[in-house]
C-alpha cells in the first residue's frame, strides 16, 4: 500500500485547507484510517480516525467542530480527505496518513497568526 498526502501549505488564522490521501497498491487490505500530526518538538498526535466504511469517526478535542474526516473508497483506489476549517497557529505541523501499518510521507500545514 502506497500512501500520498497533498493539500498542505500556508495559510492565515482562521482559514481552510483540505488535505487529500491517495492509497494504492493493496487497497483491500485497508480498513480504518486516521490523520495524525506532529509539531516541532512534539510528539505525533492523532487528530481524527475514520471506520473502513465511512460511518463512524473519531476526531482530537482540539479539532473537534472544526475538521471534518471522511474517504472515497473507489473499486482501487481509496482517499481520505481532512477539512480543515477555522485553522489555529497551533495548528501548525506536519500532516501524516496512516492506514496501519502504512504511513504517508507528510504534508506540511503552516498556520499563521
Amino acid at each position: 500500500v502506497h500512501l500520498v498526502e497533498s493539500g498542505g501549505g500556508l495559510v492565515q488564522a482562521g482559514g481552510s485547507l483540505r488535505l487529500s490521501c491517495a492509497a494504492s497498491g493493496s487497497t483491500f487490505s485497508i480498513n480504518g484510517m486516521a490523520w495524525y500530526r506532529q509539531a516541532p518538538g512534539k510528539q505525533r498526535e492523532l487528530v481524527a480516525s475514520i471506520n473502513s466504511g465511512g460511518s463512524s469517526t473519531y476526531y482530537a478535542d482540539s479539532v473537534k467542530g472544526r475538521f471534518t474526516i471522511s474517504r472515497d473508497n473507489a473499486k482501487n483506489t481509496i482517499t481520505m480527505y481532512l477539512q480543515m476549517n477555522s485553522l489555529k497557529p497551533e495548528d501548525t505541523a506536519v500532516y501524516y496518513c496512516n492506514a496501519p501499518p502504512y504511513w504517508g510521507q507528510g504534508t506540511q500545514v503552516t498556520v499563521s497568526s
